[in-house]
């Protein structure tokens, strides 16, 4: 698993609980240092400097931390989506959505990989943390729709629309992530993510059009 930043503390997550907040945040580092073995309902207590009887009154177990993680990772991706800004160009707005998507993929690369990749092999999302994933996706539609309202896109399906937006950049947010350490040898990339990104993304709004 790769390192990243701690994204759990905080009201947004645990509202008044801290020791909730406290779980969720040993939950994380575990998974972001050790992977998917580290992550047990004693070892999450153990460096929470609680009882497993927390973990289990709070979340009913390990899946139930998780859950937590997977849908927080999905709220915290709808708002870095959120700040990317509305102007007069739906067009570049949809630019920043990704922009901001990739940004997140790289910075919250533990929390990403838990939404998207199933470290954890028998770990599988719950309905409701599902339908929090799809808010996300819902989000992406609305600025998709308000591109064709404005004749800036098409008319068709805007959740269909946006699906391939997103598939899109989650495609290029993995190759950017999978060669990231290619040239730690101090050769130069010759990946240039940004450019290929709009390439790509222009490409598709084009097809859109």
């Amino acid at each position: 698993m790769t390192n990243d930043t701690p994204l759990l503390s905080g009201p947004s997550t645990a509202g008044s609980d801290p020791t909730r907040a406290a779980l969720l945040d040993a939950a994380h580092a575990l998974l972001s240092a050790g992977g998917p073995e580290a992550l047990t309902v004693r070892a999450i207590a153990t460096r929470a400097g609680m009882s497993t009887m927390n973990v289990y009154s709070r979340f009913g177990g390990k899946d139930g931390v998780l859950d937590e993680l997977f849908s927080h990772g999905f709220r915290q991706l709808a708002e870095q989506m959120r700040r990317a800004p509305t102007t007069a160009d739906p067009l570049a707005d949809l630019r920043r959505c990704g922009h901001e998507y990739r940004r997140f993929a790289r910075e919250r690369a533990t929390t990403y990989s838990l939404m998207f990749e199933r470290p954890v092999p028998e770990y599988r999302p719950s309905l409701a943390a599902r339908t929090v994933a799809m808010d996300a996706l819902v989000l992406l539609a609305e600025r998709v729709e308000r591109a064709m309202a404005e004749g800036a896109l098409r008319r068709g399906d805007p959740f269909v629309a946006a699906s391939a937006l997103w598939s899109l950049v989650h495609g290029l947010a993995s190759l950017e992530a999978a060669t990231a350490h290619d040239h730690d040898d101090g050769e130069p990339s010759p990946f240039e993510w940004d450019d290929i990104a709009d390439v790509a993304v222009d490409g598709l709004l084009a097809g859109l059009r």
